[in-house]
């Protein structure tokens, strides 16, 4: 029996027309109602005045940057921020008689919705070997277990420590030292699964890994570029900064598979013209790419600017800049000007006019920033993409002055600061020379392994303890059977977590799972009340301090977690004062100011009203590649192939959706309602398959590494996507991405460009739809 708040996921969903703007009064109500749905009216008031407040705490959601303490909302939030604090804050519990009702072979088939909705995970809980239900079990038994496996390891590079990007500064700084002290660089994190393939371009081009602009750049640009991202739903409140840039007189170009109702008009929720009036209109021109197009297309506005410039001489590009600052400009110029039309047409489905006109934009604008997300990371060109978008950019100048730059958007609150405080499996040598002067010990130098090349080392047994720090690995991952299958081989899978997810029911021959607080919890040690911090998008680093009771009294947060982990697994060491990191973070920062570079008098700084902002090196003209210069790349041009018969599927969110969570089977900006297992197709698509609207399919992954990968039962809608391609949500289509197709040189997998065909699941889909 169906418990009654699950809803049956497969059943046919209602569709309407996509909307054409987002936000306004139905945000608010939407926010409100889901808030009041998992906690009382007073503890909403409470979490909901105190996110993204200078002496509140920052959002679990996106990374978005907060304005300035003195410019602030009272209410500085989105619809999808709302939910997520809500759904923290949530008054549901999971107790020990939850898991006595439910066996791990049932939970295992329950949705993510379901797993989710039961609420706060209260004590730690064991499944033994050979068990059916988690148990209850004491931390200092939890922890010996964790300790016993690692030392019982072969070699610590069978030891996993995975992070997602939930995890705060002081926690993530003390998980990488205390891997690193252990003997291992093995420390994958969601990262490698969205932007890694901006930091790899990033770093090869411009010397960082991060971006160069801060929300007064995007205020005061002449002209933004939206990539591969859909900001109404995945960073909601990144509109409220077009909205700015539109006000003082910018422009935004567009450029997107799918029309996305936040990107053609949004009505801001917190003015009356928002509210009661028609909004603004964000796109001035909307570029609907073929997915993976992206290359092709900024390949085209490089060959213009250079026929540009050969037709008016020092005019268009910035040649002062380019002589005093980069390198590679002959090569790349030479590369370009062999760029075919055809090509380029044929990659992005765009006419030569649309482009033209964009052309024409950039001519007139004295500042570009571009911005962008998932749709240009998760393919397997996403790395020659991204740096034919710095190429873009450094011809005119448009690095290091105000109002220009490049603005990868995280879509995880810390996943940027985690990696600046060394969960990463390649951190250079620098910050384990710093690491271990501070410490006195001598880190490894071997790399690590990443999210992808982890899974791999589990299914071959190279692996054999995974313990991650908060996320949902098993519904993050690509090729999800292949996932499962390694986790189960572990001796040992142990997760620190808040709510129940699938992850939970993917166990090795024993799993733990080790409950922690949230971001909204008060944090109180032996030192007092503490507070942790964060680092957004855009390098700002602020303080983030818990206000309500935690969700139960034997909870442990991540900092004491790891503390006590360590002291149990490492001989003891003066250089690390583990029982003083957990009784003070103060303790923690003072030694992340002595390693990590920007982080100097932290304690003091960070107490300021906002933080500050950490130092971009590109921005006073400083470029850290070998060569000293920004560089100008060689990208051969790609022009996406899909076979006759097939499709090429993007993976993307819902907009009642936040990563792997989903708060309600709908899509209210897509016209769907009730159900997650569709697929938006092209009607003329539809058409050549000779299926109708609303037809029950089976996606069917095209054959990779002798294996066929099929997504079965999803209802395909008509919508307006590109010809020849499609989308479907994640984590339901994962199973459809090969482990082994992945980004070249990021290792990313590539969710944005998976190759499928629509196969009729059943009798009747040929001839019914939803009005069936």
């Amino acid at each position: 029996m169906r418990e009654a708040d699950e809803r049956d996921e497969e059943d046919a969903p209602e569709v309407s027309p996509p909307k054409t703007w987002a936000t306004g009064a139905p945000a608010v109500a939407h926010a409100l109602g889901y808030a009041l749905g998992q906690t009382s009216p007073r503890r909403t008031a409470l979490t909901l005045l105190g996110v993204n407040q200078p002496r509140g705490f920052d959002c679990p959601g996106c990374a978005w940057p907060d304005p300035r303490p003195g410019e602030r909302h009272r209410n500085e939030y989105c619809e999808n921020g709302a939910k997520h604090v809500a759904d923290e804050a949530t008054s549901r519990r999971v107790s020990a008689e939850f898991f006595r009702r439910h066996p791990v072979r049932e939970l295992a088939r329950r949705s993510d919705r379901w797993l989710n909705q039961q609420g706060r995970l209260t004590e730690p809980m064991v499944l033994r070997e050979g068990g059916e239900h988690y148990e209850p079990i004491g931390w200092d038994e939890a922890l010996e277990l964790v300790a016993g496996e690692l030392r019982g390891l072969d070699s610590p590079d069978e030891a996993l420590f995975y992070t997602s990007g939930r995890l705060a500064n002081e926690p993530a700084f003390l998980l990488q030292l205390f891997a690193r002290a252990f003997g291992t660089n093995n420390l994958p994190d969601c990262s490698n699964m969205c932007h890694e393939s901006s930091g790899a371009a990033l770093q090869e081009t411009l010397g960082t890994g991060k971006g160069s602009v801060s929300l007064d750049d995007l205020h005061a640009s002449d002209l933004v570029f939206v990539v591969g991202q859909n900001p109404g739903t995945n960073h909601p409140r990144m509109l409220s900064a077009l909205e700015e840039t539109k006000r003082r007189g910018g422009q935004v170009v567009a450029v997107n598979p799918l029309p996305e109702a936040g990107l053609l008009r949004f009505k801001h929720p917190q003015k009356a013209r928002g509210l009661l009036g028609r909004g603004t209109e964000i796109a001035d021109r909307f570029l609907q790419i073929r997915p993976g197009g992206d290359l092709a297309l900024f390949q085209a506005l490089n060959l213009l600017l250079l026929e540009a410039e050969d037709r008016h001489p020092g005019t268009v590009l910035d040649r002062a800049f380019l002589d005093a600052h980069t390198s590679g400009f002959d090569a790349f110029a030479a590369h370009i000007r062999t760029t075919s039309w055809d090509a380029v047409l044929a990659a992005t489905g765009l006419t030569r006019e649309e482009i033209e006109d964009v052309h024409a934009r950039v001519l007139r604008s004295r500042s570009v920033v571009v911005c962008w997300a998932m749709g240009l990371t998760q393919h397997k060109h996403g790395v020659p993409t991204i740096r034919e978008v710095v190429n873009f950019l450094l011809l005119r100048g448009n690095i290091g002055r105000p109002g220009a730059g490049v603005c990868p958007v995280r879509g995880h609150s810390n996943v940027q600061g985690d990696r600046t405080m060394g969960i990463w499996e390649r951190m250079p040598g620098a910050f384990l020379d710093a690491l271990g002067r501070e410490f006195g010990f001598t880190p490894p130098r071997a790399h690590g392994l990443d999210s992808v090349d982890a899974i791999r080392a589990m299914r071959d047994g190279r692996a054999r303890v995974f313990l991650g720090f908060a996320g949902n690995f098993v519904r993050a991952s690509p090729d999800s059977e292949a996932t499962e299958r390694a986790l189960r081989t572990c001796r040992l899978t142990a997760h620190v977590s808040t709510k129940l997810n699938r992850s939970h029911t993917v166990c090795g021959r024993t799993a733990l799972i080790l409950p922690t607080l949230g971001r909204s919890d008060r944090d109180v040690q032996a030192g007092g009340e503490q507070f942790m911090t964060v680092e957004d998008s855009m390098s700002e680093v602020h303080a983030t301090r818990g206000r309500l009771a935690p969700a139960s009294g034997r909870l442990l947060s991540e900092v004491s977690i790891v503390s006590r982990l360590a002291r149990k697994v490492l001989a003891p060491s003066p250089g690390i004062p583990w029982a003083d990191f957990e009784a003070d973070y103060d303790t923690v920062r003072d030694r992340i100011a002595r390693v990590v570079e920007g982080f100097e008098d932290f304690n003091t700084r960070v107490r300021a009203p906002g933080g500050f902002r950490l130092p971009q090196p590109v921005n006073r003209g400083e470029f850290r590649t070998p060569g000293g210069t920004a560089v100008l790349t060689v990208n051969e041009l790609v022009v996406p192939e899909v076979p006759p018969g097939h499709l090429l599927l993007q993976t993307l969110r819902s907009h009642d959706q936040w990563n792997t969570v989903p708060y309600a089977p709908d899509d209210r900006y897509r016209g769907i309602r009730g159900g997650r297992r569709v697929v938006l197709v092209n009607p003329a698509d539809l058409a050549a398959s000779g299926l109708a609207d609303g037809a029950l399919v089976d996606l069917v992954g095209l054959r990779y590494g002798g294996v066929e990968r099929r997504a079965p039962a999803f209802r395909a809608v008509a919508y307006p996507t590109p010809p020849g391609s499609a989308a479907a949500y994640y984590p339901e289509t994962n199973v459809l991405v090969p482990l082994d197709s992945v980004a070249d040189i990021s290792n990313t997998p590539t969710s944005k460009g998976v190759v499928v065909r629509l196969e009729a699941a059943g009798g009747g889909n040929r001839r019914s739809g939803h009005g069936a």
